[in-house]
């Protein structure tokens, strides 16, 4: 039997997850309708609940943006979607009721689809929000168009929508604080800030060489993935996650020949290439955006994934000190002793790999504070 189509796979997608999963996707509209009746139903329960600085980890897939979300969700005050939301993301109180009642109590951790060693339950959290933004941005991740959301996007009916969300899952989870993962929110950061002025933005960062090896593995893998059971492949679509696989499509940051680009370069085999593209394109939008606003910038911490490997215990520190989420010495030490750079994305590239990702990323690295990778070093 195929390895994708069992149930002990971490590819698993039962048949009702994507039969449910297809009626979400197709028929946004009436989801949308459902979530409203949902919040009338709340209405009096959610009516005091208060958004406060609510926390946003967004990067480049494979930058360290798991661990930290899974770290901050760790802490008493946060509250995130988790894997059981999905496919009814839009729904959180009547799909979470519906499970109370239906779902086995006892879950056994499993390795998430990645192999990276990250073990995961329905309980677990995930980054499930990007859901909400496909129905109401359906072009958001048109490779052809632009994807940015910025300060001057004018939604009235998305920002009712998503604030009314973020109460019911605070209300209903116990939470005084809001935490969120969305690769995909880099290129709405400035419209986030417009919608939460008081939001803090933690965007995790990656040396260029060791963050393409990653991204490249993760590709092949998920290609495999989606080629052994195409419900894999229609689940990544629904949830919003297109970095990797059969369907992986460039973040277009409004700079329409870049994301051509980087699409040409992945038809035509060039992944390395494509690759490096991706990240300078990126990369470069985080700095122009903070350069731009002094305001994001302010609300913005930078942690590079080396120093959340190399230097947990302050690193962890200045991340919660910036979240405004108070911790004590022994949580952070305890985290930190968690924390350890992997091996297991190392690619040998060769002489002419490196001379493309320094030449296309390392003036970009360097305002992070990297130099150029040498041969000798892979």
């Amino acid at each position: 039997m195929n390895s994708a189509k069992t149930t002990q796979s971490p590819f698993f997608v039962s048949t009702g997850v994507d039969l449910l999963g297809a009626w979400v996707h197709r028929w946004p509209g009436f989801w949308k309708w459902l979530g409203n009746i949902e919040t009338q139903a709340l209405a009096d329960h959610i009516a005091d609940v208060r958004i406060e600085q609510p926390i946003y980890i967004s990067g480049l897939a494979r930058s360290g943006s798991t661990v930290l979300l899974e770290i901050l969700a760790r802490h008493d005050s946060t509250v995130t979607h988790a894997y059981k939301d999905f496919p009814p993301v839009l729904t959180p109180y009547f799909w979470n009721w519906f499970l109370d009642r239906a779902q086995q109590r006892h879950t056994v951790a499993v390795e998430r689809a990645h192999g990276d060693g990250i073990a995961v339950t329905p309980d677990s959290p995930e980054a499930l929000e990007e859901v909400l933004w496909m129905a109401f941005f359906p072009h958001v991740h048109d490779p052809g168009r632009s994807n940015v959301l910025d300060a001057a996007t004018d939604a009235p009916a998305f920002a009712s929508f998503y604030r009314n969300h973020l109460r019911k899952l605070l209300w209903l989870r116990g939470g005084t604080r809001y935490l969120a993962k969305g690769n995909y929110n880099i290129t709405r950061l400035e419209y986030l800030l417009q919608l939460f002025p008081d939001a803090r933005f933690v965007i995790p960062v990656r040396e260029p060489v060791s963050h393409i090896a990653s991204l490249l593995r993760q590709h092949e893998r998920f290609c495999q993935m989606h080629g052994a059971d195409p419900r894999a492949l229609r689940y990544m679509q629904r949830v919003g996650h297109f970095e990797f696989g059969l369907d992986r499509r460039a973040i277009h940051t409004g700079n329409d020949s870049e994301a051509a680009a980087i699409m040409v370069a992945w038809q035509q085999g060039r992944e390395v290439e494509g690759l490096a593209r991706l990240w300078r394109n990126v990369h470069t939008h985080i700095i122009e955006r903070l350069e731009a606003s002094p305001a994001l910038r302010d609300a913005t911490l930078i942690v590079r994934f080396e120093d959340l490997c190399d230097a947990p215990e302050p690193t962890l520190r200045a991340v919660f000190a910036h979240c405004c989420l108070p911790v004590g010495d022994e949580i952070v030490a305890h985290e930190a002793a968690r924390l350890r750079k992997p091996s297991y994305y190392d690619v040998a590239f060769d002489a002419a790999a490196l001379d493309t990702i320094a030449t296309l990323t390392s003036p970009v690295a360097a305002r992070f504070g990297y130099g150029t990778r040498s041969v000798a070093a892979t």
